[in-house]
C-alpha cells in the first residue's frame, strides 16, 4: 500500500496515528455511508448476520447476497444485496440507524478506517491502515481522538479480524501465489464450506471429513452446535482440500 499512489480522499495511517471521528444520530450525515456502496461480506459477516436475522445460511444467501466472480480475485466475492431505491441503500438501514447493529459487518465497524492484511512467508501477518475521508462525512468534525488500534477495540473488531486473517491462509496460500488457478469445483466448495455452514455441517459430521475434524481436534458435538467452531474447521479443511 503506497501512500504516494492513493486517491486524494484516502490517507495512509501509521499504526499509532491519531485522527478525529465519531458517528451517531446527531451527525447530519448519519446513515449516508450506508448507501451507494459495494459491501463485500466475509464468511464471519454472514455467520453473524444470518444468526441475527434468524435465517439459515442458504436462506440468507438467497435473500441478501449476490455472488460474483471478477478478475480482481481468484475466489468468488459475496456482496450484500442492496435495496433498489435509486441509492443502493443497505437493506438493514432505517431512519433510526442500523437494524442489525450488534452484528453489523466488519467493514461497517471499521469505517472510516480500512485495513489491508497480507501473510508473510513465515506465516505472520502484516497489516496496514488507511483513513477514508469522504467529502460528505461530517463525523471527522467530531472532537473524539482515535487511533486504528483504539477504533478497532471500540468497534469490537477482534473476531472479524481473526477470521479475515485465517481466510488469507487460503486466498494467499503459497500455491496461489505461485500461480495456481482454482477450478470451478474448488470455487463451489469454497462457497459451500465458508458461506453455507448449514449445508457444510452434515458433511463435516460424516465420513472422511469427520475423521479429519477429529484429527484436527474438533469434536462432533461442538461442530453440531457451534457455528464459530464449524467455521474454524471449515477454514482448516478447505486449506487441506484445495492444497493437498
Amino acid at each position: 500500500m503506497n501512500g504516494n499512489t492513493l486517491p486524494g480522499q484516502i490517507h495512509q495511517l501509521a499504526s499509532g496515528e491519531a485522527f478525529c471521528f465519531a458517528c451517531h444520530a446527531g451527525v447530519p450525515c448519519f446513515t449516508e455511508c450506508c448507501r451507494q456502496l459495494d459491501l463485500v461480506l466475509s464468511p464471519y459477516d454472514v455467520l453473524r448476520l444470518r444468526k441475527n436475522l434468524g435465517l439459515s445460511s442458504d436462506r440468507f444467501l438467497d435473500r441478501h447476497a449476490v455472488v460474483e466472480k471478477n478478475d480482481e480475485s481468484l475466489f468468488p466475492q459475496v456482496y450484500l444485496g442492496m435495496v433498489d431505491d435509486g441509492r443502493a441503500s443497505c437493506p438493514f438501514v432505517g431512519p433510526q440507524g442500523c437494524a442489525v447493529y450488534e452484528d453489523r459487518p466488519g467493514a461497517c465497524r471499521l469505517y472510516p478506517v480500512g485495513r489491508g492484511a497480507s501473510r508473510r512467508s513465515d506465516g505472520t501477518m502484516e497489516e496496514q491502515f488507511v483513513l477514508l475521508q469522504e467529502p460528505h462525512c461530517q463525523g471527522f468534525l467530531q472532537p473524539v481522538s482515535r487511533t486504528p488500534a483504539s477504533w478497532s477495540a471500540d468497534q469490537q473488531l477482534q473476531p472479524y479480524i481473526r477470521y479475515n486473517d485465517l481466510l488469507t491462509g487460503i486466498t494467499q496460500h503459497p500455491q496461489i501465489r505461485k500461480g495456481m488457478i482454482p477450478a470451478q469445483k474448488h470455487l463451489d466448495t469454497y462457497l459451500l464450506a465458508l458461506y453455507n455452514l448449514d449445508q457444510f455441517r452434515p458433511l463435516a459430521l460424516a465420513g472422511e471429513i469427520r475423521e479429519i475434524a477429529v484429527e484436527e481436534g474438533f469434536s462432533p458435538e461442538e461442530l453440531t452446535v457451534g457455528d464459530e467452531r464449524l467455521l474454524d474447521f471449515a477454514m482448516i479443511w478447505l486449506r487441506r482440500h484445495l492444497f493437498h
